[in-house]
């Protein structure tokens, strides 16, 4: 999620907004230890915002070149949601 976020230039609060989800739900899926804990809903809707917002999710095993999971950015930097813009 950090990295996602990384590469899109928002902070959790963005992503809380973007995703329809709180705040401290976006703080408790981030500090999960390895795979992200969450109730399948608000793991589909922060899955979407991600996606919506140009983030690719690699998956274990998914085409890479470095193998393993991880985010790709899809959209140019330049078409990111801004800190003040809804999700396009």
């Amino acid at each position: 999620m950090r990295a996602a976020r990384g590469l899109l230039g928002i902070d959790q609060r963005r992503l809380a907004e973007l995703s329809g989800l709180s705040l401290p739900t976006i703080q408790r899926m981030e500090a999960s230890d390895g795979v992200v804990r969450g109730n399948v809903d608000s793991l589909m809707k922060l899955i979407g915002a991600l996606e919506q917002a140009g983030i690719e999710l690699i998956g274990e095993g998914a085409s890479s070149t470095t193998g393993g999971r991880g985010v790709r950015l899809i959209r140019p930097a330049n078409q990111t949601p801004s800190q003040g813009s809804p999700a396009e």
